[in-house]
């Protein structure tokens, strides 16, 4: 099927106006950064969490920057929640035309002593979520022949690292399910992609950032030398959930300052 190609001038085709966007694990870190520069684009975003506290001090820091923002709380790992909030959201407030699932953990151990326990929850929290919310959000869509989809994959999509090899596992997880969405809701008119940051200043690596052998390794196995900052993701983001990326789907686009390039 040929689907004619209206392109729109240059300057239009990154924004998202009109548009709104809803982030899973948007109180802080990525999610929160990713929020602010899709708002700025000109989205209204949706911000996502469990604590409502944290998700109200968000929302007020994007208001006061004269951003337009909402938020939904609900526990992305409770299907059930996870649909009633979505499907209420959709009949209250309108379309949800962006999804950008972000919500995620980390736990590091050897893998010999990783606890049986945390792995499932590492799964549920990075691997169920997607399904879950991007699941529910499609359903939508899909009714409109329209969406954008932008999961959180990670450097660990494509490499390893010693005492992480769970999170490697549903990083990896992550970038097939874009490519499962994408393959299955493309027909639909939807785009699913994924973005995968590399090594970045965050709450999940506050570890790995105030460790100076760490940051030093990185610094030389990374060719940009450093650590990269959440801010640097935002371009990425709306490039995926704008008219700039129509005919790009299944896409993994590695942010990572070069690292999965170079020996």
């Amino acid at each position: 099927m040929k689907r004619p190609c209206k392109l729109k001038p240059g300057n239009e085709l990154f924004h998202l106006n009109g548009k709104t966007a809803l982030i899973t694990g948007s109180s802080q870190g990525i999610g929160f950064a990713l929020a602010r520069g899709m708002a700025q684009a000109g989205a209204k975003v949706v911000l996502n969490g469990r604590d409502t506290d944290k998700l109200a001090k968000a929302a007020a820091e994007l208001s006061a920057e004269n951003l337009s923002v909402e938020t939904l709380a609900f526990d992305a790992t409770d299907l059930d929640r996870v649909q009633s909030s979505i499907d209420g959201y959709e009949a209250d407030s309108g379309a949800i035309d962006i999804l950008v699932n972000n919500a995620g953990m980390q736990f590091r151990t050897p893998l010999e002593d990783y606890p049986a326990d945390m792995f499932a929850k590492l799964m549920e929290t990075n691997v169920t979520t997607v399904f879950n919310v991007g699941q529910t959000v499609a359903r939508h869509m899909i009714g409109r022949k329209s969406g954008k989809i932008v999961n959180i994959a990670s450097v660990q999509t494509a490499l390893a690292r010693p005492g992480i090899a769970p999170y490697t596992a549903t990083k990896g997880a992550v970038g097939n399910l874009t490519k499962g969405m994408a393959t299955d809701w493309a027909k639909y008119g939807l785009q699913v992609n994924a973005i995968a940051p590399g090594y970045f200043d965050t709450p999940l690596n506050a570890a790995l950032v105030a460790d100076p052998e760490f940051t030093t390794w990185l610094e030389k196995r990374t060719p940009a030398g450093r650590w990269g900052n959440v801010e640097e993701l935002v371009g990425a983001c709306i490039f995926l959930s704008s008219d700039a990326s129509t005919f790009v789907n299944g896409h993994i686009l590695y942010v990572d300052g070069g690292i999965t390039v170079s020996l």
